[in-house]
């Protein structure tokens, strides 16, 4: 059985003074999370609820990350911009900024550092909206302890690559921002979910995606339906964006192949 994280009862001493009022890092001591070229992953924890953070704090420095606290939207937006992390935790409901800005601005601010939002369990909106203006992943309160640690080291894994504000590829121009879609030119509708999955496939246009992948990405971790939800979007965009947009990996995934960088990189291979 997992446990779940809401609000244990943790005596917690204030945070040391400015800069930031309200930010406070772990010691640097006992056992260390290593990422072999960049050595502790560092983790910054943006959350108000100062049992929940603490808790945080002292689980995840337990599995041996060191973590960086934030009580409030603005001092969390000066550390993700001034320090860096390997992953944000980010609370959507926080003082001064919330959390979906304090995203927003980092992402047009060009940190990419990989963004895990944590919603109210009846949060589908605030979940779309996250997606949209750029985090990386979400929970909903109260989560699971092991599903958290395995969120954070995907999203470590996965890295702070550069995301572009328009994905573009096999005719499809993406706009996350203005949640638009486009084919050859002609406007495309599409549901949240719909929007969601073509976008996770987009940001790694030519990879293939696995099916698991998707379903964590796109729906929450709650969600207790059969995988082949992901089968059904994906039967529903290929309905909106032509059957061989997305390909499919026999017991892989799926993918979105660039048509025109393909017989770019084939001729190439013939070539050589």
């Amino acid at each position: 059985m997992h446990t779940l994280i809401s609000s244990p009862p943790v005596v917690v001493h204030d945070p040391p003074p400015h800069p930031p009022p309200h930010a406070t890092a772990s010691d640097r001591h006992g056992n260390v999370a290593l990422d072999c070229d960049t050595g502790p992953v560092r983790v910054l924890v943006v959350e108000d609820e100062v049992r929940l953070s603490a808790a945080l704090k002292r689980g995840l420095e337990a599995e041996g990350f060191t973590v960086d606290v934030a009580a409030n939207g603005s001092d969390g937006l000066w550390l993700a911009t001034e320090q860096p992390y390997d992953v944000i935790m980010l609370d959507i409901m926080l003082p001064g900024i919330n959390g979906l800005k304090v995203c927003q601005t980092l992402r047009q601010k060009q940190v990419w550092t990989p963004v895990l939002i944590l919603t109210a369990k009846d949060g589908e909106l605030d979940e779309a909206e996250a997606l949209e203006i750029g985090a990386d992943d979400f929970l909903s309160k109260p989560f699971s302890y092991t599903v958290l640690i395995a969120r954070l080291r995907a999203l470590i894994r996965r890295g702070a690559s550069a995301r572009p504000t328009v994905l573009t590829g096999a005719g499809v121009v993406l706009d996350p921002a203005a949640r638009t879609c486009t084919l050859n030119g002609e406007p495309i509708e599409l549901t949240g979910r719909e929007f969601a999955v073509l976008e996770y496939l987009m940001r790694r246009i030519g990879e293939v995606v696995p099916k698991n992948e998707i379903l964590q990405h796109v729906w929450d971790f709650a969600y207790e339906g059969g995988d082949n939800v992901v089968e059904v979007h994906i039967s529903a965009l290929r309905r909106k964006l032509g059957a061989s947009t997305i390909e499919t990996a026999r017991g892989s995934g799926y993918r979105i192949v660039d048509r025109p960088n393909l017989e770019r990189l084939t001729r190439v291979s013939e070539d050589a």
